[in-house]
């Protein structure tokens, strides 16, 4: 019996949508060097993919902190350091100061090479 997969994740899309998500929250908050998001707005990020927002959302973002910004270092990484607190239903980014800085002042943010990733 061969049994056909219906819904694969596409881990990329949904790392794009979190730094979208980041990049608007760093345009209304300019000052934070941190963010603290809600799981359950994630899971609405995520358009209600329940796998994504939990049990794949870990894969997810270490996509995600592999998007970078290009500073007067080089290009450094976007998030410094990302915690999933399922006790208290939240995820907290920490951001690369030299990379919010440079994002702040009008850099892109660089995404990572998908043909690399298996």
């Amino acid at each position: 019996m061969n049994l056909e997969f219906t819904h694969k994740p596409n881990y990329f899309l949904f790392a794009q949508l979190i730094v979208r998500h980041i990049e608007n929250y760093i345009e209304k908050h300019p000052d934070a060097n941190n963010a603290i998001f809600d799981l359950r707005d994630i899971y609405e990020l995520f358009r209600q993919d329940k796998a994504s927002a939990t049990t794949n959302l870990d894969g997810i973002l270490n996509i995600a902190d592999e998007y970078k910004v290009e500073t007067l270092n080089g290009d450094e990484k976007l998030i410094s350091r990302y915690n999933i607190d399922a006790q208290n239903n939240s995820l907290l980014i920490d951001f690369n100061s030299n990379a919010l800085d440079s994002l702040k002042n009008g850099k892109k943010i660089i995404p990572p090479d998908a043909t690399v990733y298996e």
